[in-house]
């Protein structure tokens, strides 16, 4: 009997001992041939990221170097972190790591919590026609140019032909060049950028909410929470994951403020506060012609975005449970 079960042991023995990369070889083959119309669809998106995204970062190489056209990328004299030395000696460093970094958290404290309560708000409405237009009004003007969201503004706060001149000198007040005043030019740069994706953010809780278990509610109701009651204890933790997931992301991106509404309200004389990381790029890198300097500088925003966002990650799991990864 021995001697007869000792073969079908070893031979089990060997099929557990079989590696296991290649079943999962034949399992991938088994799929890729099964759905090969798919794997084709996501041949253009990874070719874009691969070719336009992950290539070019090989050229950050120029940040370690004394970059010169004629030499080309690899062929410039390596200068190590001479770039980097340069930007932090710079007497204007401190002022645009404060600029850039108060601008973008008041971004991310003001626009953060704004979409939530319009979510919240409309999915309280019973008048759908009433949801529905409100919904599309604060949605629209997400689809507005930068530069006419811009335009539109500096012509509206204009101290002699906008509106808020008009009602300064109607209250008799002198009129005021906000866009001249340093100190009004965070204010404005937030409203606007609140205004433009309020209404696009609250379709992504709209959403989250729309998936929140029915019965959650009936069981709230039964327990004779009010309407306030159950925002607080149905709603609010129904989207906790995804408000979470946003504001992990926002923060990470809080030094990658966009360039093109901070540099379309800069003048000469709100500079002192207008002048940030990626506006400060643009003068050295595209105007000055110094790339090396302008890689360098683009490379220390993104480190410090990547520690940002490891860094909110890993409080947000350790806190909520909710993270990236």
């Amino acid at each position: 009997m021995q001697g007869a079960a000792g073969p079908s042991v070893d031979g089990a023995a060997r099929q557990v001992r079989q590696p296991s990369n290649a079943k999962g070889w034949r399992s991938a083959k088994r799929s890729f041939r099964r759905h090969w119309q798919l794997y084709l669809l996501i041949i253009p998106p990874l070719a874009y990221f691969i070719i336009f995204k992950y290539i070019p970062m090989t050229n950050a190489v120029i940040a370690f170097k004394d970059y010169n056209v004629v030499d080309g990328v690899w062929g410039s004299p390596w200068a190590g972190f001479e770039q980097f030395a340069r930007f932090f000696d710079n007497p204007i460093f401190w002022t645009l790591l404060r600029n850039t970094f108060i601008l973008s958290t008041y971004v991310v404290l003001v626009s953060f919590p704004i979409p939530i309560i319009l979510a919240l708000a409309l999915n309280e409405v019973r008048s759908r026609f009433f949801q529905r237009t409100v919904q599309m009004v604060t949605y629209a003007p997400y689809f507005i140019s930068t530069v006419v969201v811009v335009s539109m503004t500096i012509l509206f706060l204009s101290p002699k032909l906008g509106l808020a001149g008009d009602v300064t000198s109607f209250f008799g007040m002198h009129a005021i060049d906000f866009l001249g005043d340093p100190d009004f030019f965070r204010h404005i740069y937030v409203a606007t950028d609140v205004w433009q994706t309020t209404g696009y953010s609250a379709v992504i809780y709209l959403a989250a909410l729309s998936a929140i278990d029915v019965s959650l509610y009936e069981a709230a109701k039964v327990d004779g929470a009010s309407r306030f009651q159950r925002i607080m204890n149905v709603d609010l933790p129904g989207i906790m994951p995804t408000a979470m997931t946003i504001l992990i992301l926002s923060v990470g991106n809080v030094m990658a403020i966009g360039f093109e509404k901070a540099f379309l309200f800069q003048n000469s004389l709100n500079l002192s506060q207008s002048e940030i990381i990626p506006t400060y790029t643009y003068k050295v890198g595209l105007l000055n012609a110094d790339f090396s300097q302008a890689a360098a500088i683009g490379l220390f925003n993104g480190v410090i975005n990547l520690v940002l966002l490891l860094g909110v990650n890993a409080v947000s799991k350790r806190v909520t449970g909710t993270g990236l990864w």
